[in-house]
């Protein structure tokens, strides 16, 4: 489905209450995809034109809401469309506009040399996260226009904590890179400056161009990550002691990083009249439940979602969570 089509559907005035930016992740298997499918559907019954958007590479978005989702936005109920990104198709994607641009400025002599780089660069480590922070941006960007919020489903804990961590960490990288290729051509300018072609070269550099665009893209994904009032991160979480221990590091790791986190969605939590089979498994939960208080009391939400007689599949039970989830706006 088209962007234009898109917006014809979901046009209309902004819902009432939309935080612009939710993100939900986790450890894996905990029922993050659910909990981020839940929360779109909650948001999208009160008027909110919601885009429920997976990143996770092992995506089950689909599955979740029983529509098939793919790389372009999908219609899944009124005011609520959905997205899988793609995270191999964007690395490509990634690498052919550096490619292009690249090619646009150098020897013809190296055009090779160049194509074969780039095609090491589409499989070094972390050009899936640069690709998949482009399109986060590219979408927050879009955020307003043809919908009122967005809601990430983001992949397992670990890679989601670099991805967003990049513009901090990037940030001065960048700058430092414009500093240098500035200084570059300005002596390149001086050495032409009797020769009209060059200096044209050195004022009109498109490197600089690139990295400038770059690094505005960089600050603005920061303004948006770090105003708790246009975002902010949930983790799912079960009352065990493996997904508390990581929630408790990737909560003080994106704290550092001034990323607002909204609170912590313990699923699964086992009913107190589950019967005798359930009656140590419940001691023991009493236990993390606890922990969980004392861990992230401090966060504005910890909401408790029960554990279910069935999986989750479809509109239906998805609209049942949304019941619930919906508490993290209270």
């Amino acid at each position: 489905m088209s962007e234009s089509s898109f917006e014809e559907r979901g046009a209309g005035l902004p819902g009432p209450g939309c935080r612009p930016f939710t993100f939900f992740g986790g450890k894996g298997g905990t029922g993050k995809t659910t909990c981020a499918a839940a929360y779109a559907c909650h948001l999208s019954s009160r008027g909110c034109r919601t885009l429920l958007v997976s990143t996770d590479p092992a995506h089950s978005t689909s599955d979740v809401l029983d529509v098939q989702l793919g790389a372009d936005i999908t219609p899944v109920a009124e005011n609520l469309w959905g997205l899988e990104v793609d995270p191999a198709l964007e690395a490509r994607r990634y690498i052919s506009e550096i490619q292009e641009r690249m090619l646009s400025i150098v020897s013809p002599a190296i055009v090779d040399e160049i194509k074969k780089q780039m095609e090491i660069a589409y499989t070094s480590p972390g050009a899936e996260e640069a690709a998949i922070f482009d399109k986060f941006v590219e979408l927050m960007d879009e955020r307003g226009r043809a919908y009122d919020a967005i809601v990430f489903d983001t992949a397992p804990t670990g890679h989601t904590l670099r991805l967003l961590s990049l513009p901090e960490i990037l940030g001065g990288w960048i700058e430092n890179l414009i500093a240098k290729r500035r200084k570059a051509m300005e002596m390149f300018g001086m050495a032409g400056r009797f020769d009209k072609e060059m200096r044209r070269r050195a004022e009109e550099d498109p490197v600089v161009d690139a990295l400038v665009r770059r690094r505005d893209r960089f600050e603005r994904s920061r303004r948006y990550l770090t105003d708790p009032g246009s975002s902010a991160f949930y983790f799912v979480l079960n009352a065990e002691k493996m997904p508390i221990l990581e929630t408790a590091r990737a909560v003080e790791m994106l704290m550092k990083f001034g990323i607002g986190v909204g609170g912590v969605v313990v699923n699964r939590v086992i009913p107190e009249d589950a019967g005798e089979f359930f009656r140590e498994r419940l001691a023991a939960q009493k236990g993390y439940l606890e922990d969980i208080g004392e861990r992230f009391g401090r966060l504005r939400r910890i909401v408790r979602l029960p554990l279910l007689r069935t999986d989750v599949q479809g509109m239906d039970q998805i609209k049942k969570i949304a019941e619930w989830i919906g508490e993290i706006d209270a």
